[in-house]
Formats: C-alpha cells, sequence, structure tokens
C-alpha cells in the first residue's frame, strides 16, 4: 500500500450536518418593525443601500473637466434611473439655466446660417421682435416707395433718360438729312437709307444713280451708320446709369424708412454683438431687397424654375430669411435641464435638417433645422439608456463626436456617412457643454471599456450600483421605509407591518441569500401593486401579508407552467428520476432553468460506468460538444481529485464515463461535479447509492465541495417530485454548508422538514456526503496510509490498484507477444 500523505487526517470523518426548521428560513418578526402600518413611517432616501454609487454621482456631477461623463451600471429593475434623475434634477435646481441658441440667415453665405447664443429666455423674446420687426418693415417699405415724391422723383430719373436717347437720336437723324440720308426704323430695327425728294431709295433706285453718287451716298451711309452703331451701344449704358439711380433712389428711401425701426430694436439688445452684427447685416439687406417688401407673401406666382434650382424662396415667403430659428429656448425655466431621450437615434441626439418637396427634388432653409437631445440638454445634463443607444445605427458614434469636439454639428446623416451629395446647410456648430449619463447593465459597461479607446476618454466615472443590501434589525427598519416610501409614490394603500414583513422575506427569497435584501426598485414596486390589486379585490383598506403572499403565488402560477411541464414528465416517467432504493454509479443531481425572470430546478439521473482503459474520466456531454467549458473543468477536476486522493504513486488505469441522461440541451456549470464524482466513486467501489437523496455543490481537487447558486430551486424541486410520488421520510437533498446562509424555502418544505418527512443535510466534504449516500463509513488513512477495511475510500482504492494492476498485466504480455517479431528481421 502506498505511504499515506502528510496532509491525511486521522481522525474519522465529521458526520454531515442535518439542518433544523430553523435553519431552512429567515423569518422576519412584524412586532420587531415598530409600527401597525406604512402611514407612520416618514419617507426613506430611494438610496438605500447605495453610499457608493451615491458617491460616484456626487463626484460626476460635480468635477467640470472633459471627459467626467457617467455610466450607470447595475442589474436590471435596481433603479438606476430614478435614482440618477434625482440627483441630477437636485443639482440641477441649483445651476444656473442655459443660454437660447438660436439660428439666423447668413446674409455673406446662405449655406451656413449662423448661431447666436442669448440670454435665458431671450431667444423667444429676440424670434418675436423679429417678426415684429419684418411686418413693421413691410408697411415702412411699402409706405415709403409708393410715396408721390418717391414716384416723381422715379419718373424723372426715367424721363431724364427717355430725354437723352431721343436728344441723340434725334440729332443723328438731322445731320443725317443733311446729307440725304434718313434714320428710319426697319422690321430688324434702325436703319440709314438714301433719300431723294424725301423719299427713301429701293436698290433698285439706288443703283440707277451716277457711280460718283451712289459712291458718295455709300460712304455717307457708312460714317452713320457707324454713328448709329456706337449710339445704339451707348443706349444701353445710359439705361443702366438711370437704372442705378433709381436703385439708389430706392436704397436711399428705404434706407430712411427702415432705419428707425432696426435701430430702436438694436438699441435692445445693446448688450449682444452678436445681434447688433446681425441687424446690421438685415438692415443692409432689406435695402437690399427692398421690392421683396412692396409684395406680399403670394401676390405673385413662382414659377417652377426655381425650384428646380432648389431656391428655398420659391417654396416660402423670401421675408422668411429674416427669421429666427430658436432651437430651444428657456422661459420659465429655472436651473439647468435634465433631459431622457427615450429614443436615441443618430437625428434625435444631434438634430435634423429638414426639406421640403418641390417639383420632384427637396430644398431646405435654416427654419427647417431641428434640435436634438444634445441641444435641449446643453449647459444641464442628458440621460441615456446605454443598450438602446448602442442599437441606433450611428448614433453612439455621433455622440462620441460630438462630446470630444465639444460641439454640436448638426448635419444630415446620409451627408455625415458621405452617401450622397447634394447642396445642402452646414449650421455653424454651437459648442456643447453637458454631462452624459449613460445607464445600462455591467456587462454593456466592461465591453464598452475594454474595446473602445474613446469610451475610456469620455466615461471617466463608474457609477455602480448594488443589487442587494446586508440585513439586520436596523436595514429591515429602514427597507420597510423604503417600502412604505415606494407604496406612497405609487399611490398605494398603505402596507400592514405583517405585509412588509413578507415583502421583506420575498426580498431574501429573491435575492438567494437570506442575510441580504433585495435592492431592486422596479420589481419591488411591482410586487407592491399588485399585492395592492389584491387587497383591493379582498376590499380591504390595508394590504396584509396573505395579499403579499397571494400577489407571489399568483406570479408564480402565471410563470409555472414549463416547471409543471417537466415535473408532469417525470411523473408519467418520461424523464427517469428515482427516490426510492440504491443504484450503483447513479445520483440525482440538481440544476435550475431561469426562463422568463422564473427560476425552478429540474432534478436530472446522472450515472457513470468504470472500465480497465487509460482515457481517465470521459465526460460524454463535452464529447458531443454538449457541455460548456465550466461543466467541463468540473469533469476534469475528478480526475485531480481521483489522482490526488487514491494510489498517488500509480497511474490511473481506467476509463469511466459520466454523463447526463435524457440531457438534450447544453450543460453548463460546475454544480453538479460532485453528484458526478459520488456517481464515479460508487462504480469503482460497486456500491450502490440511495435514490432517496438528490445532490448539488461543487468540488474541488482536495475533495472540498463548495457554495452554487440556486439552492432554494434545486431543494424545491427535488421535494415536488418526491412529494408527488409520496414523502417517505427517507429522501432529501444534500447541499453545501456554505449554501446554508442562503436557505429560504418554501414553507410547504419547512413544513415537511419539521414533520420528519423531508431532510436537508449540508457537507463540506466528499467524505460526508459518500458516507450519507451509501450508508458506508468514508474511512480515513491510518497511520500505516491505509484507508481501512471495507470503507468506500478502501474499496475505490483497492478497484484501482486493481485496475492499474491489471492494465501491468496486458502491457507485459503485449510486450511478450510482440518480441519475436521485433527486430529488423536479419
Amino acid at each position: 500500500m502506498p505511504a499515506r500523505p502528510a496532509d491525511e487526517k486521522h481522525s474519522d470523518v465529521a458526520a454531515a450536518t442535518r439542518l433544523t426548521p430553523d435553519q431552512l428560513y429567515r423569518a422576519c418578526d412584524p412586532a420587531s418593525l415598530g409600527f401597525a402600518t406604512t402611514d407612520e413611517l416618514t419617507d426613506a432616501p430611494i438610496t438605500l443601500g447605495q453610499d457608493r454609487a451615491v458617491s460616484a454621482i456626487q463626484f460626476g456631477i460635480g468635477i467640470r473637466h472633459h471627459g467626467y461623463n457617467l455610466f450607470a451600471l447595475g442589474p436590471s429593475g435596481a433603479g438606476k434611473h430614478t435614482v440618477v434623475r434625482q440627483f441630477l434634477e437636485q443639482q440641477a435646481a441649483d445651476e444656473p439655466t442655459p443660454l437660447d441658441w438660436c439660428y439666423v440667415f447668413n446674409f455673406e453665405q446662405p449655406h451656413r446660417p449662423r448661431a447666436i447664443a442669448l440670454p435665458t429666455g431671450r431667444g423667444t423674446e429676440f424670434r418675436d421682435d423679429m417678426a415684429r420687426l419684418v411686418d413693421d418693415l413691410r408697411s415702412a417699405v411699402r409706405a415709403a416707395l409708393e410715396t408721390d415724391e418717391y414716384r416723381k422723383r422715379h419718373a424723372q430719373i426715367d424721363e431724364e433718360f427717355q430725354q437723352r436717347r431721343q436728344a441723340a437720336f434725334a440729332d443723328l437723324a438731322q445731320r443725317a438729312a443733311g446729307r440725304d440720308l434718313a434714320l428710319i426704323q426697319t422690321p430688324v430695327g434702325l436703319a440709314i437709307v438714301p433719300v431723294r425728294r424725301g423719299k427713301p431709295l429701293d436698290p433698285e433706285a439706288f443703283s440707277r444713280l451716277p457711280d460718283d453718287e451712289r459712291e458718295e451716298t455709300a460712304a455717307a451711309i457708312r460714317e452713320f451708320e457707324g454713328e448709329l452703331a456706337a449710339l445704339l451701344h451707348r443706349v444701353p449704358q445710359w439705361q443702366r446709369e438711370a437704372r442705378e439711380k433709381e436703385r439708389a433712389l430706392k436704397r436711399d428711401v428705404t434706407h430712411a424708412a427702415v432705419s428707425i425701426l432696426i435701430d430702436d430694436l438694436a438699441s435692445k439688445y445693446a448688450d449682444q454683438p452678436a445681434v447688433q452684427q446681425y441687424l446690421a447685416a438685415v438692415k443692409a439687406d432689406v435695402v437690399e431687397h427692398a421690392d421683396d417688401f412692396r409684395r406680399a407673401a403670394g401676390d405673385e406666382e413662382q414659377g417652377p424654375i426655381p425650384a428646380l434650382f432648389g431656391r428655398i424662396d420659391s417654396v416660402v415667403d423670401p421675408l422668411s430669411r429674416y427669421q429666427v430659428n430658436v432651437l430651444d429656448g428657456h422661459d420659465g425655466v429655472a436651473g439647468a435641464p435634465v433631459v431622457y431621450e427615450d429614443r436615441p437615434t443618430f437625428q434625435n441626439l444631434i438634430g435634423r435638417i429638414e426639406h421640403i418637396a418641390q417639383m420632384g427634388t427637396l430644398v431646405t432653409h435654416f427654419t427647417l433645422i431641428k434640435p436634438g437631445a444634445l441641444h435641449r440638454a446643453n449647459g444641464g445634463y442628458l440621460i441615456l439608456d446605454a443598450r438602446r443607444l448602442l442599437m441606433e445605427p450611428f448614433a453612439w458614434e455621433g455622440l462620441k463626436r460630438a462630446l470630444r469636439a465639444r460641439a454640436i454639428r448638426v448635419e444630415a446623416l446620409s451627408e455625415s456617412l458621405s452617401l450622397v451629395s447634394t447642396v445642402s446647410l452646414d449650421p455653424e456648430p454651437i459648442p456643447l457643454q453637458v454631462k452624459v449619463v449613460l445607464i445600462g447593465e455591467p456587462l454593456l459597461y466592461y465591453l464598452l471599456h475594454e474595446h473602445d479607446p474613446d469610451f475610456r476618454e469620455l466615461f471617466k466615472v463608474a457609477v455602480e450600483f448594488e443589487s442587494v443590501l446586508d440585513r439586520s434589525a436596523e436595514s429591515d427598519r429602514e427597507y420597510a421605509r423604503l417600502i412604505g416610501t415606494l407604496a406612497r409614490r405609487a399611490s398605494l394603500k398603505p402596507f400592514s407591518a405583517g405585509a412588509v414583513a413578507r415583502v421583506l422575506e420575498h426580498g431574501a427569497r429573491t435575492v438567494g441569500e437570506s442575510d441580504r435584501l433585495w435592492l431592486a426598485l422596479d420589481r419591488l414596486t411591482d410586487l407592491l401593486r399588485e399585492a395592492d390589486h389584491c387587497a383591493t379585490v379582498a376590499n380591504r383598506s390595508v394590504v396584509e401579508a396573505a395579499d403579499v403572499q397571494q400577489a407571489i403565488d399568483a406570479w408564480v402560477y402565471r410563470s409555472s407552467r414549463p416547471r409543471e411541464r417537466i415535473q408532469d414528465a417525470m411523473a408519467r416517467g418520461t424523464l427517469a428520476i428515482s427516490t426510492t432504493g440504491g443504484v450503483v454509479g447513479q445520483v440525482n443531481a440538481l440544476s435550475v432553468i431561469q426562463l422568463g425572470g422564473f427560476a425552478f430546478a429540474r432534478p436530472s439521473r446522472v450515472t457513470a460506468r468504470v472500465r480497465l482503459g487509460a482515457r481517465g474520466v470521459v465526460d460524454i456531454e463535452r464529447e458531443v460538444e454538449l457541455g460548456g467549458p465550466i461543466h467541463s473543468k468540473g469533469v476534469l477536476i475528478l480526475s485531480g481529485y481521483l489522482a490526488g486522493h487514491y494510489v498517488p504513486e500509480q497511474p490511473l488505469s481506467l476509463t469511466a464515463t459520466l454523463v447526463f441522461e435524457q440531457s438534450y440541451g447544453l450543460v453548463e456549470g460546475d454544480s453538479a461535479s460532485s453528484a458526478e464524482l459520488f456517481a464515479l466513486l460508487s462504480a469503482l467501489a460497486d456500491l450502490p447509492i440511495a435514490q432517496s437523496f438528490a445532490v448539488t455543490g461543487s468540488v474541488n481537487q482536495r475533495g472540498e465541495i463548495q457554495a452554487i447558486g440556486g439552492v432554494n430551486e434545486k431543494i424545491e424541486g427535488f421535494f415536488d417530485v418526491c412529494r408527488a410520488r409520496g414523502l417517505t421520510g427517507m429522501q432529501g437533498v444534500i447541499i453545501p454548508a456554505t449554501n446554508v446562509r442562503d436557505l429560504m424555502l418554501r414553507a410547504d418544505v419547512v413544513e415537511a422538514v419539521r414533520e420528519g418527512q423531508f431532510h436537508i443535510h449540508a457537507i463540506e466534504t466528499v467524505d460526508q456526503g459518500i458516507e450519507l449516500l451509501t450508508g458506508r463509513p468514508a474511512g480515513v488513512r491510518d497511520e500505516t496510509g491505509q484507508f481501512p477495511e471495507g470503507t468506500v475510500n478502501h474499496l475505490v482504492e483497492q478497484r484501482l490498484i486493481a485496475l492499474a494492476e491489471q492494465a501491468r498485466a496486458f502491457r507485459t504480455t503485449d510486450s511478450r507477444t510482440a518480441a519475436p517479431g521485433s527486430g529488423d528481421g536479419r
């Protein structure tokens, strides 16, 4: 026999612990809460148990350096949005209200609207002032250009031009007459022709003239035709001069008419240089486009040709260029804005430029620029759901670009991606000063932090929310206050102390730890609403513990159809599970299935077979790719346990197969590794395992049983199977000792344990578990390093030694058989 390893114990194996009913459920005494109903309690902060998150929020909203945006991470339903918004609104109330940003027409570059910032509330005022100014200018310009004096001066300029033109032609005609020529009007224009006796000569008559006379007349004609051509060239110039005089007259008259109105408005905004500059440009443009004010909108039909060339003034009133597009006014608003964007698309965040369809083409205008969430939150706080943001195409990149540049640049998505090349607007960027708070699950935060360098630079503050609260007498009372607060906010009936105690106990059960409480505010509020509904149906004015229990039972009933189908399959024998007798190499294992937020257990049969071989422990699930990596790791640990616990000086010479019977999907997790080990030890020792037990727990290479999740669901799952077949008083579940503090079992399970019809055993080692399952001592090595004869460990080790000797014998036989035929044949 091999020598005893130095770390083996001489003492007998400590017995497993049979748990008492008091260890299976940590009840809350309503009397300890100190009130009759929640109406007696003051409101509690909804940040109960969130000290870490509160500290991070205060730091994040307090620091004003670039990149210190926040990411609130925590489990779904933890109340992240409610808590974050409450703090942001409290902070925003004490901060200054941001500026009003407006877009106005850029008279120098019409495609690039100008951005103007105005003090809080003055953006809307400026917009209204400009609208009144346009109305006043329309009246003033019309009146000025329709006065008798203006018309007289305008007619005088036109008359001067006509007189100058007529005088020039008359002079030319007079001089031509002195040389027997005449200036006449022909279908093709003015012409110089010869005349005799006051009548023009036709070509035939002109050809019959004497040669000398004909040549002299032709030379005269050429001379005067040159003068006529020069005169015709000068006439348009004289006309342009006249038009320029008319325009100058119009400008002078218009300037005189509008200066008072515009200067008066400019004096109102004397403290705003940008407005002063804009109004100066408005004055110059009004003077140049006075005719736009002479005709009312719709006075003249606009043809299709301007629209085909994208002229927006063919679609809207030309005077609309004097409008003011206020992106986000803050009239009557105190403090900084807190904005939540429910649908964070690219355009909903950055803004958009709308278009108008006209004659088959799209045209736009600066008044069609629409703000996004960043505009509304500028100077304050913006809350976004991280998952929704990442699901919207290009929204994440658009947000990062705005935060990096600290400016909002409104552009069409197609233009941003260079998908189309069309003439559009390019508004001036607006400076951005905003705190962005993303709300999401921890996985999203860690993935972004790992794979997106920009995220690490832009979101430097992690706000991590707790999902549980350590349970104590003080925390129970604070939790009761929180329940009262949530009930009042939801306009629910008051809850009695008994109802609060039941909610508190359910919270501990939900988190799977009896010494902790549930901090999922959204789901907690849902439970309170459902209990309130049950009380309403029962015609009670106060919600009682029975109402809470009814709400819980109703939710379980609505969600438990899959569990009932599995239990029905076990009752029919479709899924094979034994709850009585003993079988070699077979153990009842427990796994948890979670569907739609409802978790339940499925008992499964684990079997093991052992034979001589060299493959070691073979996981059939892994071989057929139905075993996940964690499950496969748990199976490989079994080989380490066998090699370290038995015959450490000899190689393992076995092939053992392990399988979850009737498993047709992925098997993941290591919570069944102890059950697999017990089945393997049973097969090696050829000892039957009591089928009245189910086992859960992971195991390490030293044979220590480790904690698992879902312990309550697993116990209840096997209990339901046993109860359906009839409780015998011998059935029970073996769990890790480290999971005892997590127990919050159903009342029927606790009652069955109290009556001795069902049992829960807690173990710390493999030896404790195998003793329970086989009814035989596990055995520890004595002073000589040997296990006592007849113990489980002794039988296992003897089987392993026998397999090793068989393998050695086979190798010896094989080598002798191969010897005669060995060599190179010489």
